[in-house]
């Protein structure tokens, strides 16, 4: 079973008496464990389509499978409250976010911006993540365990004004993987980065993929983060281009 399937997605878009066809029936699977990628220019529909993944966007038409079940079930898709909360469970408990612009809490510091996830309590607890379920300690132990392990230790207590990009970075993966959501969905993660912290970055988020078995998947148009994923998805004016799977590189700095 995939961890994820998309089957003929679309997605049209009004522009005055006219309409824009930015996704137009994309199919493929994402198995768990991989290190993928959905490539293509600006304009090529991937940031569209993360969105769709990410339950933060609807597809026109066609069908998306998270982890087995369904995630819509009619079209059009008209937003109510069991609706909004069967999407709000979803995505706490199957799809952690990593963002270019880090999207940190500027009043909290280290551990209380990863910990906040844990804080938002799911109305539908049929969907509810598997940390909700542990001891006031086993929760302090899985965020230190997280901090350890993207090299943040001794800065716990700092804010993100006191962080410099990378490691405000590295405090946006450890938030996106203290639910254990089995899906990380990364849009242009290293793109506010230089070189250096984006190496570090990538070679951490893989290291994390191997350690813990976390499925990421990467929107970007950046050929060394591509080299570094096993399958990558080509995307060209809404359409899929190429499906590939590949052996993959460990090292950033290697130019397609």
């Amino acid at each position: 079973m995939s961890l994820l399937t998309l089957n003929n997605i679309r997605k049209d878009y009004p522009l005055g008496n006219q309409v824009v066809h930015a996704v137009k029936g994309v199919d493929f699977k994402i198995e768990k464990g991989e290190f993928a990628a959905i490539t293509g220019p600006s304009g090529s529909g991937k940031s569209t389509i993360l969105n769709m993944v990410g339950l933060i966007d609807f597809p026109t038409s066609g069908s998306i499978e998270l982890d087995g079940s369904p995630v819509y079930t009619q079209y059009p898709i008209m937003m109510n409250k069991a609706l909004d909360a069967h999407l709000t469970a979803l995505r706490r408990s199957k799809i952690g976010f990593i963002f270019q612009t880090f999207n940190l809490i500027p009043t909290l510091n280290v551990y209380e911006n990863i910990e906040f996830p844990l804080l938002l309590n799911s109305k539908n607890k049929e969907n509810v993540c598997e940390v909700d379920s542990f001891t006031k300690e086993q929760k302090e132990e899985w965020i230190n365990y997280l901090i350890e392990k993207v090299g943040l230790v001794d800065w716990k207590t700092h804010k993100p004004n006191e962080l410099s990009g990378g490691q405000r970075q590295r405090v946006a993966i450890a938030r996106a993987l203290v639910t254990k959501a089995p899906l990380i969905l990364a849009d242009e993660p290293t793109a506010n980065l230089d070189s250096e912290n984006s190496a570090q970055i990538l070679s951490l988020m893989k290291q994390l993929n191997k350690e813990l078995c976390t499925t990421f998947v990467f929107s970007t148009h950046d050929k060394r983060i591509e080299n570094m994923c096993n399958h990558v998805i080509h995307i060209f004016d809404g359409i899929v281009k190429n499906d590939e799977y590949k052996e993959p590189c460990d090292n950033y700095t290697v130019e397609a």
